[in-house]
C-alpha cells in the first residue's frame, strides 16, 4: 500500500529521459538467468537479461549532447510541447554498474542504493526482465502457478524499499502502439502502475511536459499533467524491518494514460480508475510482530526464499484467480505464512476477497480493491500478461512509513492497522537515508516459476 498523500515517485539524481534512441553510450543489457519448472519439480535454466527503466537514462538532443531535461526542468527550446520534445530528444544507453550500481552474476541481481558515477550521483534504480530476444519484456501469467526468488535485504534499513513486482506493461514498451516511441522495451519504456504516476517523463510516446512542476522535496523530480496507469501485483515490498505482499487493480486493462479525476490524485484518490491502497498482507500490520525481521521467525539478517502461489477457483490455469498464498524457506526449513491476529477479524494466512473485505472493515479503510474487481481482476491482468520489475527506492512522499513504521502519522499507533513496522516515526527521510546508507543494497537471486509446488523443496 502506497501513501495517501501523493503519487509514487522513485528518487533519482542527475538523470534525464526520452524516447528517441541515442548513440553516445552503448546499451548492453546485464545477463540474468531464471528457471522455469514443471510439475515434477524439474527446472530448466533460461538465459535472460534486465533493462534499466527509461526514466533513469540520459536524454539529450538528437543532434548533440545538450540535455533535454536538467534538474527538474525541461529545456524549453528542445521541448516546447509533447510531440516536438519526443522528436528532438534521444534516449541513450546506460553504464549499468558505473552509473547505476546494477550488477548481475548468473542468477543474481544486485541493486545498490547510491552510486557515485563519473558524471553524477545516482539514487535508486528500476529494471525489467527481458525475454530471450534481449529486446522485449518477458511476459508472465501466474494463474495456478507460483513465483519464487531468494532475497538478501540485510543491508536495507528503515526508509528503503527493495521491491519485486509485476505490472501490466506492453511487451514492447508501447513501441507498436505509439509510433513516436522509437526506443521501446530495449530502452525500458512504457512503465505504469496503480499509482498512475505523473513523474514519468514520456507517456504514450510523448513528453509529459504539459503542466510540468518540479518537486518541492526532490530537486531532480517533478510531475506532469498525465499519469500512466495499469494493474500491479506487488510480490515483495520490503526492507530488513518489514514486508508486504499487495495486489492492486484497475478498471482498465493494459497501460492507460490518465488525466484529471481518472488519475485519482489527492482528494480524488478513490475516484480514479486504479486502486492505490491495494489489499496488503504485512505480517506486522496484521498482528504478528515477531514473524519477520532481524532475528525473527523469518530472519532478515540472512538470505531466504519467498514463494508466492496464485491459486485459481478450479485449480487450472484458465480458472478465476481466487487466492494468493505466501510461504518462506530459510536454512532448509519451510515456514508457513503468519496468521492474522486482529480484533474483529477471522483468522487468515492468505489473500482472498474475504480477507480483503474483513481487513478493510477492521481498519476502517475504503475498499476500492473490491469496487474495482478484487482478486478476479488481478487474475485477468495476468491473463493479459505482466512484466517483472525489480527496484530499490526511497520515498519523498511518506518516508516509507506506510511499510515499516506507524502510518498515518497523525493516527493512534494502537489503532488497528496503523502499526506497520518497528521503525521510528522520524525515520526514512530521503536526505537522511541517502547520506547515512548510500551502500544499502538488495540482492535478488534464484528466480523460478512454474506449477504450484514445483519451485521449492
Amino acid at each position: 500500500m502506497f501513501p495517501t498523500t501523493t503519487l509514487l515517485a522513485l528518487s533519482f539524481v542527475a538523470v534525464v529521459y526520452g524516447q528517441q534512441v541515442g548513440t553516445l553510450t552503448p546499451e548492453a543489457h546485464p545477463k540474468l538467468s531464471v528457471e522455469q519448472c514443471t510439475a515434477g519439480g524439474s527446472c530448466q535454466t533460461l538465459q535472460r537479461s534486465v533493462v534499466l527503466d527509461s526514466n533513469w537514462r540520459w536524454l539529450h538532443s538528437t543532434s548533440g549532447s545538450t540535455n533535454c531535461y536538467t534538474g527538474n526542468t525541461w529545456d524549453a527550446s528542445l521541448c516546447p510541447d509533447p510531440t516536438t520534445c519526443a522528436q528532438n530528444c534521444a534516449l541513450d544507453g546506460a553504464d549499468y554498474e558505473g552509473t547505476y550500481g546494477i550488477t548481475t552474476s548468473g542468477n543474481q541481481l544486485s541493486l545498490t542504493f547510491v552510486t557515485d558515477g563519473q558524471y553524477s550521483t545516482n539514487i535508486g534504480s528500476r529494471v525489467y526482465l527481458l525475454d530471450s530476444d534481449d529486446t522485449t519484456y518477458q511476459m508472465f501469467n501466474l494463474k495456478n502457478q507460483e513465483f519464487t526468488f531468494d532475497v538478501d535485504m540485510s543491508k536495507l534499513p528503515c526508509g528503503l524499499n527493495g521491491a519485486l513486482y509485476f505490472v501490466e506493461m506492453d511487451k514492447d514498451g508501447g513501441e507498436s502502439r505509439f509510433p513516436s516511441n522509437k526506443a521501446g522495451s530495449k530502452y525500458g519504456t512504457g512503465y505504469c502502475d496503480t499509482q498512475c504516476p505523473h513523474d514519468i517523463k514520456f507517456i504514450n510516446g510523448e513528453a509529459n511536459v504539459l503542466g510540468w512542476a518540479g518537486s518541492d522535496s526532490d530537486p531532480n523530480a517533478g510531475s506532469g499533467q498525465y499519469g500512466t496507469c495499469c494493474n500491479e501485483m506487488d510480490i515483495w515490498e520490503a526492507n530488513s524491518n518489514g514486508a508486504a505482499v499487495t495486489p492492486h487493480v484497475c478498471s482498465v486493462s493494459g497501460q492507460v494514460r490518465c488525466e484529471g479525476t481518472d488519475c485519482g490524485d489527492g482528494d480524488e484518490r478513490y475516484d480514479g480508475i486504479c486502486d492505490k491502497d491495494g489489499c496488503d498482507f504485512n505480517s506486522f500490520r496484521m498482528g504478528d510482530q515477531s514473524f519477520l525481521g532481524v532475528g525473527k521467525t523469518v530472519d532478515t539478517s540472512a538470505k531466504f526464499t519467498v514463494v508466492t502461489q496464485f491459486v485459481t477457483a478450479d485449480n487450472t490455469t484458465s480458472g478465476a484467480l481466487s487466492e494468493i498464498r505466501r510461504l518462506y524457506v530459510q536454512n532448509g526449513k519451510v515456514i508457513a505464512n503468519s496468521k492474522t491476529n486482529i480484533a474483529g477479524m477471522d483468522t487468515f494466512d492468505s489473500i482472498t476477497d474475504d480477507f480483503c473485505n474483513a481487513q478493510k472493515e477492521a481498519f476502517g479503510d475504503t475498499n476500492s480493491f473490491e469496487k474495482l474487481g478484487g482478486i478476479k481482476q488481478m487474475g485477468s491482468a495476468f491473463e493479459t500478461g505482466m512484466v517483472l520489475v525489480m527496484s530499490i527506492w526511497d520515498d519523498h512522499a511518506a518516508n516509507m512509513l506506510w511499510l515499516d513504521s506507524d502510518y498515518p502519522t497523525d493516527a493512534d499507533p494502537s489503532s488497528p492497522g496503523v502499526a506497520r513496522g518497528p521503525c521510528p516515526a522520524t525515520s526514512g527521510v530521503p536526505k537522511d537515508v541517502e547520506t547515512q546508507s548510500p551502500g544499502a543494497t538488495v540482492v535478488f537471486s534464484n528466480i523460478k516459476f512454474g506449477p504450484i509446488g514445483s519451485t521449492y523443496a
